[in-house]
């Protein structure tokens, strides 16, 4: 804290929703605390119990006025939805879809960097070899929900999705990229695309692409049909930095990029809404692993990182770097590592390591 700034206490709501969330908010709470209040502040959490257990008790994902309760917090740590029991549609959408687009968190911020020590089971690169960032759309495009299925039970059923895609929309995701490469070291931006297949959307995302990027003469930027992007991600990542992408297009990139870097468990995600107007909300990109729920080996990097972004986008940037330096560290050293990372260490042991190394 700087000379003159005054102490603040956030308020932070806390979803650690189903499976292995509870688990690995446990092993990050402590840790937030402790680097928040190394740099003199403080977090007070506001834990809601929402999530697939909620839904089997009350028929809903969260409650009605849900996002009301949400709204005068600072931001959301979220720690992963979705149970056997309760199909995808009704878990995502039934939550993380509607504070989504309730707060109008229309950036999805999937930073994709390969942490010291940790190998690429694809590329074999370690360090820094492996630095991206996808800057995906997140409030419209194909995720939008429209669309139905017909003819039930015939043999003639037949179902349609119908993406949505504005250029406002467009135009406001791709001018927060553009910001973001051009703050970047290397100032270069990829954009996805699929303009030769998607011959209405994805040609107005090209066109907006191109007003846009006239603004920006200090980026270096060219589209990729997205599966060529793919490819390439894997083939020659270092020709690539920033991507933007639409809401499918990110998803899907972002994923194949988690495990490029090493490992799933790795990976944070972060819901903006740039403008302050609504808290954002922040999350590891794996989902619930029911497969290992309960057994306490799961990862909490993931949502470390997550909670790292959080504070960043609180302005506790200090804050920030020194969580990913510990991190760092701990991984470097290559003695305790989580089951995912080839490893026998127990989530706790994890999150013991990282605590010491701040």
């Amino acid at each position: 804290m700087t000379t003159g700034e005054r102490k603040r206490e956030f308020q932070i709501a806390l979803i650690p929703g189903d499976g292995i969330g509870p688990e690995v908010v446990e092993a990050t709470i402590p840790i937030l605390e402790k680097v928040v209040r190394k740099v003199g502040h403080s977090i007070t959490w506001r834990e809601f119990p929402w999530g697939c257990d909620y839904f089997l008790a009350t028929g809903r994902m969260m409650p009605e006025d849900g996002l009301e309760r949400l709204r005068p917090l600072d931001a959301i740590l979220l720690g992963a939805i979705g149970s056997p029991g309760v199909p995808d549609y009704i878990s995502v959408g039934g939550l993380i879809l509607p504070i989504r687009r309730g707060f109008d968190q229309y950036v999805n911020l999937r930073p994709m960097r390969t942490l010291p020590g940790v190998e690429s089971p694809l590329v074999r690169r370690t360090g820094s070899d492996l630095d991206l960032i996808c800057v995906r759309e997140n409030s419209e495009g194909e995720y939008v929900g429209k669309g139905g299925r017909h003819e039930i039970g015939s043999a003639e059923e037949w179902a349609e999705q119908t993406a949505v895609f504005t250029r406002r929309g467009i135009a406001r995701i791709v001018r927060f990229a553009f910001e973001l490469a051009s703050r970047r070291p290397r100032r270069l931006l990829a954009s996805a695309t699929k303009s030769n297949a998607l011959q209405y959307s994805m040609v107005l995302w090209d066109e907006v692409v191109e007003e846009v990027a006239s603004r920006y003469p200090h980026v270096e930027w060219r589209p990729y049909h997205v599966d060529a992007l793919a490819a390439r991600m894997v083939s020659h990542p270092d020709t690539l930095d920033l991507i933007v992408a639409s809401n499918l297009f990110g998803d899907i990139l972002t994923d194949l990029g988690a495990a490029l870097t090493g490992s799933l468990g790795l990976a944070p995600g972060a819901n903006l809404n740039p403008d302050g107007q609504y808290p954002s909300m922040f999350e590891p990109i794996h989902g619930s692993a029911p497969d290992i729920a309960g057994t306490g080996t799961a990862n909490p990097i993931g949502t470390l990182w997550a909670g790292a972004l959080m504070l960043d986008h609180l302005g506790l940037r200090e804050a920030h770097d020194q969580l990913l330096g510990a991190i760092g560290r701990v991984l470097a050293a290559g003695t305790i590592r989580t089951p995912d990372l080839g490893g026998s260490a127990r989530t706790s042991e994890l999150a013991t390591a990282i605590t010491a190394e701040l």
